[in-house]
């Protein structure tokens, strides 16, 4: 089913308190607003998952890791494996996001992995992928994005693919304060679902949420979200803001 998501990753963000303080914040937010047809996920640093968990039984959102290992289990020392987050109710991981590409060099069939262990136990992939801004002055955008989806998802069967999500991040509008214009999200985005339509199908495309991130905030997400093919974000830094998060989530 086809869904509006609104997706906040914190990143390596804020201490203890300071992750309680704005989840208590956006929690007691969001009591207070009108919601429509959108689903609100928190993904916050490690550390602090099982708080936000905690807090998610009380409240209108759901949690997600920021990732997740590609091993099962064992002498991995420092990963946090699939049935790890499934064991404290976490319910979407980020895979694939181009910090995750750059600087620790995950490669598309890394990727493939760290799905099948995620859909394994339960748990919703939140699959990035985008291009970089020399790949997009030289016209190859749509080409970047398709070898992404093709080799990291397209190998999954379709029960399995349907329950994906996608985020598409231009990489050069991340954290950058440029944001891709409404044009240009809507024509990646419905590229993205054209590819879907060629391998799943008509109803699989129909039914995947498609996610827009690259500095989306509180004065453009509207526009943005207004886009047939758009279905909502994943906030970064106006995620850290709980004012600016719960703008957002009203931007339907």
């Amino acid at each position: 089913m086809r869904r509006n998501i609104v997706a906040g990753n914190w990143k390596m963000n804020k201490t203890f308190q300071e992750a309680d303080d704005l989840i208590n914040e956006i929690s007691e937010g969001l009591d207070d607003i009108s919601i429509k047809n959108v689903e609100i996920i928190l993904c916050p640093p490690f550390p602090f998952l099982e708080m936000t968990t905690d807090y998610a039984q009380e409240s209108n959102f759901s949690v997600g890791a920021q990732n997740v290992s590609s091993y099962e289990a064992g002498a991995y020392t420092g990963e946090i494996s699939a049935q790890m987050l499934q064991s404290i109710d976490v319910e979407y991981c980020i895979i694939g996001h181009s910090e995750r590409r750059k600087y620790f060099k995950e490669t598309d069939e890394i990727l493939t992995l760290k799905a099948e262990m995620l859909l394994k136990c339960g748990i919703i992939p939140i699959f990035c992928c985008g291009e970089e801004l020399p790949e997009r002055e030289a016209g190859n955008h749509f080409n970047v994005v398709k070898t992404q989806l093709e080799t990291a998802l397209f190998k999954l069967d379709p029960l399995d693919f349907g329950k994906i999500v996608i985020a598409y991040e231009p990489v050069w509008a991340i954290g950058t304060g440029v944001t891709a214009s409404s044009d240009q999200a809507q024509e990646m985005h419905a590229y993205i679902r054209s590819l879907i339509i060629e391998k799943y199908g008509k109803e699989t495309a129909k039914n995947t949420s498609i996610l827009y991130g690259g500095s989306c905030n509180a004065k453009n997400a509207k526009e943005l979200f207004a886009n047939p093919d758009v279905d909502g974000g994943l906030i970064g830094g106006a995620s850290l803001i709980a004012e600016d998060f719960l703008k957002i989530i009203q931007s339907f």
